[in-house]
C-alpha cells in the first residue's frame, strides 16, 4: 500500500545512458534556440550529463521566420561540431531540420531532399494557431515522394484537445508522433500533459524528444513528473535506439 505515496521521478532520471534525442534547437544564432556557440556548448554538456549519447539537432525551417537553407544548417552544423570537438564533445551529433507544413514545404519536398532525422524519416510540425488547410494532401504528397512524417509534439496543438478523433485520422495518415519530454512535467500547461498523457496511455506515441531550446528547458529536467504511470513514457523512450547511428 505504501507504493501509492511513492514519490514521482525527475524527467532527467528516466533518461537511460545511452539515449538518443531526436529533437532539439542546438546550433547557434539559426533560430529560437541557441544564441551562440557558447550556448550550444552549454546545453549540449547538460544534456550530456542527462545520459543523452547521440544528438539529431533540427533547426526550425519556417518560411518568413526561419528560412534557413540545407547548406546553411550543414555549416552551421559542422562549424559546431568543430568547436564541441575542440572542448572534448565527441558524441555523435548530426543535423536534420523542424519543418513547418506549409505551401513552402511542399514546394521544398518536391524539388530536393530533405534533411531527415534516418533515412527518410522527417520531422514536421504545424502552427500552434491551426492545422494547415491542406494537412491532409500534405501528408499523402509528402509519402508519395518517400518520407515518413513524424508529427511534432501532437500534444502542444491545442486546435486537437477537444476533438482526440484528430488524432487517431493523423496516425491512420501516416503520422508517427513524437513527444516532447517537458510536457509531462507539465512545462507547458496543465492541459497539454494531461493530453500527453491520454495519447501515452493509447499507445500513440512512437519516439521522444528534447526540444530543448534554453537553459529554462534544461532546468525542467529536474522536475518531477505530472503522469500517473511512467512505464508507457519508458517504453517509447526505449524507441529511440532506432536512431542510433
Amino acid at each position: 500500500m505504501f507504493t501509492l505515496f511513492k514519490s514521482k521521478p525527475t524527467l532527467k532520471e528516466l533518461i537511460p545512458d545511452n539515449h538518443i534525442d531526436i529533437h532539439s534547437h542546438l546550433l547557434p544564432g539559426i533560430d529560437d534556440g541557441a544564441k551562440n556557440i557558447e550556448d550550444s556548448l552549454g546545453l549540449t554538456n547538460s544534456l550530456i550529463q542527462f545520459g543523452i549519447s547521440q544528438f539529431i539537432t533540427t533547426p526550425h525551417i519556417i518560411q518568413h521566420v526561419w528560412e534557413n537553407t540545407h547548406e546553411q544548417i550543414i555549416a552551421t552544423k559542422n562549424n559546431t561540431v568543430e568547436v564541441l570537438t575542440k572542448n572534448n564533445i565527441t558524441v555523435p551529433f548530426k543535423a536534420a531540420a523542424e519543418y513547418l507544413m506549409d505551401d513552402q514545404f511542399v514546394r521544398l519536398f518536391q524539388t530536393e531532399s530533405l534533411l531527415t532525422l534516418k533515412d527518410n524519416y522527417v520531422l514536421v510540425e504545424m502552427s500552434y494557431i491551426n492545422a494547415p488547410i491542406q494537412l491532409y494532401s500534405i501528408l499523402f504528397d509528402l509519402q508519395v515522394a518517400g518520407y515518413i512524417p513524424v508529427l511534432a509534439h501532437p500534444e502542444r496543438y491545442l486546435f486537437y484537445h477537444k476533438n482526440f478523433s484528430e488524432y487517431d485520422k493523423l496516425k491512420k495518415a501516416g503520422c508517427l508522433f513524437q513527444l516532447n519530454l517537458l510536457a509531462v512535467v507539465g512545462y507547458y500547461g496543465e492541459n497539454i500533459a494531461k493530453i500527453a498523457e491520454q495519447l501515452l496511455q493509447k499507445g500513440m506515441y512512437d519516439f521522444v524528444g528534447s526540444d530543448v531550446h534554453h537553459n529554462k528547458h534544461i532546468e525542467a529536467f529536474s522536475h518531477k513528473t505530472t503522469i500517473k504511470d511512467v512505464n508507457p513514457l519508458k517504453e517509447i523512450i526505449k524507441n529511440n535506439q532506432f536512431f542510433r547511428v
